[in-house]
């Protein structure tokens, strides 16, 4: 594979993308300027496999930069370094063809991913193999996640539109490439656009593409997702966020398969897989009308829904142990291990964010705790100190997690064992509460004494103190 370029004037940006690149064994050089990096591309050197460039540098900008390098280039992902709230730059970045931006201050990870893509797109359009090692495997052992692999599997051999549900940090891209890796169209382009991340003003040309001279500034044609995916996949990252207007156009695309360019007057044709990922209800959001309904029912042919970490507890140990070896492998240094009392207290927490603030989490220790064995003590204060779910009289999901269970275990005896196992329980505490006075337990809980009594010989509870607490409540009576 060829290097990475990064183009920035700032030292310390140049430095994290160096190390964060180096980390994942991506080859890369770096330039502290556009007359120096255009330099060495006229010195001969080998063209870069994507170009990371910031857009307001001395000399020349990131913008003239974009455009020298798209005239000897035109396929070369290029992405734009800039302010976070400067949307003129972007907007600029887009219209000149650039493959993506990347808003300052930007998230190690979020480059990270960014710069994988666009290596993607590059590899596809000069016919490379995809590196294996991009994407990584999807870990989990849990009832919940069984059901998404069978799921995979069944879309395996069909074209259908599907509609990934799941909380942020859950996994609902890398579930998406599985489906792509595992279809027919697994030699297609995967393409992936999170149609939260960019402003309104782009998405129709990011999604659909422009003709020259569609707007000021656009001063060549680009080709929008849908033609990026053709015979591919095409991801469309957080739908419950598109603009109405452009849900219109889309559900056009989705109805009869053509589209057109902004400014164009011929429609294409396209063969796309759509696969849509949200974190949102939008059944809640049809009903408040913020999303078309009509769009739902096409995106919602097939359904796969990605429980959260907290759903799937014993998956923790699993993707804990295997996020510390990757870090591990990435840094090039010694695995670390988990001791006894830190992993249970990770079983325990409810992850918020879910499989990538676990990950997070492992990356972390792996470079800032002290010994080979992570110790309770070496986690982050916020975690460390935080009260496990578990503890806090989380039953629900504990429960949850057990129904899953045993809808894979105990099919169709589910209802009876749980009623069972919680009438038990209530049944004890409440006559543990009274000392074992049947009526009084039966008054707390909200049921007949009648009821207690055959619930205690149905379920065939040690009821001798609650006996000898019925007699003296008799004698009373009497």
């Amino acid at each position: 594979m060829k290097a990475v370029w990064i183009v920035d004037d700032d030292k310390s940006i140049r430095w994290v993308l160096e190390k964060t690149l180096s980390r994942e064994k991506i080859p890369l050089r770096s330039f502290s300027s556009a007359t120096e990096a255009l330099s060495e591309l006229d010195a001969g050197a080998e063209p870069p496999q994507v170009l990371v460039s910031d857009i307001r540098m001395p000399g020349q900008s990131g913008l003239e930069l974009l455009q020298s390098f798209k005239e000897r280039f035109p396929a070369l992902p290029v992405i734009i370094m800039t302010a976070y709230s400067d949307l003129e730059s972007a907007v600029s970045a887009f219209q000149g063809g650039a493959f993506e931006y990347l808003p300052k201050p930007f998230d190690v990870d979020q480059a990270l991913e960014l710069i994988r893509r666009a290596i993607g797109e590059s590899m596809h359009q000069t016919g490379a193999p995809n590196e294996v090692g991009l994407v990584p495997e999807i870990l989990g052992q849990a009832p919940a996640m069984q059901e998404v692999f069978r799921a995979i599997g069944r879309l395996s051999q069909s074209s259908a539109t599907v509609l990934i549900t799941g909380e942020s940090g859950s996994g609902k891209e890398l579930v998406a490439r599985a489906v792509h890796r595992h279809s027919p169209r697994a030699e297609q382009p995967f393409i992936a656009i999170n149609t939260a991340a960019i402003p309104r003003d782009l998405l129709e040309s990011e999604l659909f593409g422009h003709e020259r001279g569609a707007f000021t500034g656009a001063a060549a044609q680009r080709q929008g997702r849908f033609e990026q995916a053709e015979g591919g996949t095409l991801f469309l990252d957080e739908i419950g966020d598109m603009p109405s207007e452009l849900q219109t156009r889309l559900l056009r695309v989705l109805s009869d398969g053509h589209y057109y360019r902004v400014g164009g007057h011929s429609p294409l044709k396209t063969k796309v897989r759509i696969i849509a990922a949200t974190h949102q209800d939008l059944e809640e959001r049809v009903r408040q009308g913020l999303f078309r309904e009509d769009l739902f029912h096409r995106l919602n042919v097939i359904r796969v829904r990605l429980p959260c970490l907290r759903e799937r507890r014993e998956d923790i140990p699993i993707l804990a142990r295997h996020f510390l070896q990757k870090s591990a492998k990435e840094l090039g240094v010694e695995g670390k291990r988990f001791s006894e009392a830190s992993l249970k207290h990770l079983c325990a927490l409810d992850f918020s964010g879910n499989v990538r603030q676990l990950e997070n989490l492992c990356h972390w220790l792996t470079v800032m705790a002290p010994g080979q064995l992570v110790e309770l003590a070496d986690l982050p204060p916020e975690l460390r100190e935080a009260t496990p779910a578990l503890a806090a009289n989380d039953w629900q999901s504990a429960l949850a997690a057990e129904v899953e269970r045993m809808l894979v275990s105990d099919a169709g005896q589910v209802h009876e064992k749980l009623t069972q196992a919680f009438e038990r329980v209530l049944i004890n505490r409440a006559l543990a509460h009274t000392g074992g006075r049947r009526i009084e337990a039966a008054q707390t809980l909200g049921i007949g004494r009648n009821t207690i009594t055959r619930k205690i010989q149905e379920l065939g509870l040690d009821a001798g103190s609650a006996s000898g607490g019925e007699d003296r409540e008799a004698c009373v009576s009497r």
